[in-house]
């Protein structure tokens, strides 16, 4: 599954990319996540609590940090195991400009997940991963944002899902 969005934050892009590597700040913003810890520059463990429709798993992980182009972006990707529940890995590239004193974050995400989680349906996981990245950047923002970050909610600018996601939507009155 692929996911991508962009976002408009209320701090300078200098700010941004601290936070981006803040794993207090990125723990906040996290649904779930119980331990994130900065084992080393490019390298994070965490400990996060899920739930996909029926199934609710504590999932253990690294999350690796590459192509770091501060403060411009990187490229992080990860795994977590959640015992009978099954894996999810995936990754994201992450990009930053500047826009007068905000930031645009816009990122390309992908996904995979396997055992008890891939039974539940990958309809159903993509709205969960799109939702989980909402929140995230939702939270972000706020946080980096202050007041100002309060009373502008941030901006789905562009969002997509691949084509093959997308049958069906227009008996939902969605366009694909």
């Amino acid at each position: 599954m692929d996911l991508n969005g962009e976002y408009r934050i209320p701090a300078v892009r200098k700010d941004v990319w601290e936070a981006l590597n803040d794993p207090e700040i990125l723990k906040q913003c996290i649904d779930g996540c119980e331990e994130l810890n900065k084992d080393t520059d490019t390298q994070f463990s965490a400990k996060v609590t899920a739930k996909v429709g029926p199934v609710k798993a504590k999932f253990s992980g690294k999350v690796t940090l590459s192509e770091l182009d501060p403060p411009n972006g990187y490229k992080i990707s990860g795994e977590g195991q959640g015992g009978v529940a099954g894996f999810a890995k995936g990754g994201a590239t992450v990009k930053l400009a500047e826009d007068g004193d905000h930031t645009v974050l816009s990122y390309v995400a992908n996904a995979e997940v396997g055992g008890k989680l891939a039974s539940v349906g990958s309809r159903l996981i993509e709205g969960v991963a799109k939702k989980q990245a909402d929140d995230f950047f939702g939270k972000f923002s706020n946080i980096l944002g202050g007041d100002e970050g309060e009373k502008r909610d941030p901006v789905v600018i562009a969002e997509t899902a691949s084509t093959e996601d997308n049958v069906g939507n227009e008996n939902r009155g969605l366009s694909p």
